[in-house]
């Protein structure tokens, strides 16, 4: 396995500093049976932020991704049963309640149409809305995009499971237990816990470290995969006319041919990060500003 620079020593020490961060406006929208929290940052053209998942939240793209508030308005927002917007049980959780969510969102944030940025499982959540609303769509960027297809979710996971049973994170799971940090130091152990859990999504291990530990919602995930069953959007994707941009980590544990092939349904710009694997917004930084900011819309007055 490669490594990169330790980020410490690298761009993202300015991140920490971001004078953006408190000028955020935060509020708790009701909307669809669900009180969603949003968190709104700069002023320009309006840019809705969609984090991964499914059942995480919004904060594991900070400060990261405030950077893009520069010239534009980014309206992050927890999805449903996650992170600051919880859902009591029996709420529906499926991809039909997120994408029901995100079009009275528009309206609430008085948004005809609105540049969609998704992450992930947040990038998938885009396309299945735009499917349903492409006129209340200006633009995509899809950041490391969750397959289109059930098949290419498929191999993502079977991709993901060779690096979790890994030699590497074999020894280094040992290593813990003997540690005995559970009964020791047990904020320690389950921060090493989660370190080593999201070590197969980066290509260095050592930039786990920088990674806010968060939690992902089993009950969201497992209800919005159970909605979509054996979902395949290509047909809808290639009907799609709206410009298109799509980032892709070459060590991404989903594989390349899965972004290329979404790419190549939408007509779109593809980026490949050679130095990424599934957070190129960490893993090379600077690169994923500059490229964002040549594609999204901006206010330069």
């Amino acid at each position: 396995m490669a490594y990169l620079v330790n980020c410490e020593a690298g761009p993202c020490r300015s991140i920490v500093s971001n004078p953006n961060q408190s000028a955020a406006l935060r509020e708790y929208i009701p909307v669809n049976g669900a009180v969603i929290f949003s968190r709104a940052l700069g002023r320009g053209p309006d840019v809705v932020v969609m984090h991964g998942g499914p059942g995480a939240n919004h904060a594991t793209l900070l400060p990261q991704f405030d950077f893009l508030a520069r010239g534009r308005r980014l309206l992050y927002y927890d999805q449903r049963g996650g992170g600051e917007s919880p859902a009591s049980p029996g709420t529906p959780l499926g991809w039909r309640q997120h994408v029901d969510d995100l079009d009275l969102l528009l309206d609430h944030w008085q948004c005809p149409a609105a540049t969609l940025l998704g992450y992930s499982w947040g990038g998938l959540l885009a396309l299945l809305y735009t499917v349903r609303h492409p006129t209340r769509v200006n633009r995509l960027a899809l950041i490391s995009p969750a397959p289109v297809t059930a098949r290419g979710r498929e191999e993502f996971i079977r991709r993901l499971n060779r690096r979790l049973q890994g030699s590497w994170l074999e020894r280094e799971r040992n290593a813990l237990e003997v540690a005995d940090l559970r009964h020791r130091e047990p904020n320690q152990y389950r921060q090493r816990l989660f370190e080593l859990s999201i070590t197969p999504y980066l290509r260095n291990p050592d930039q786990a470290r920088h990674v806010k530990r968060f939690v992902v919602s089993s009950r969201v995930r497992d209800a919005v995969w159970r909605s979509l069953a054996q979902y395949d959007l290509t047909a809808e994707l290639s009907r799609l006319a709206v410009p298109a941009l799509v980032i892709h980590g070459r060590c991404d544990p989903i594989p390349l041919s899965s972004s290329e092939r979404t790419a190549d349904l939408l007509s779109a710009q593809l980026a490949v990060f050679e130095q990424s694997a599934h957070l190129p917004f960490l893993e090379e930084f600077e690169r994923f500003v500059a490229v964002l900011d040549g594609f999204l819309p901006r206010d330069r007055s």
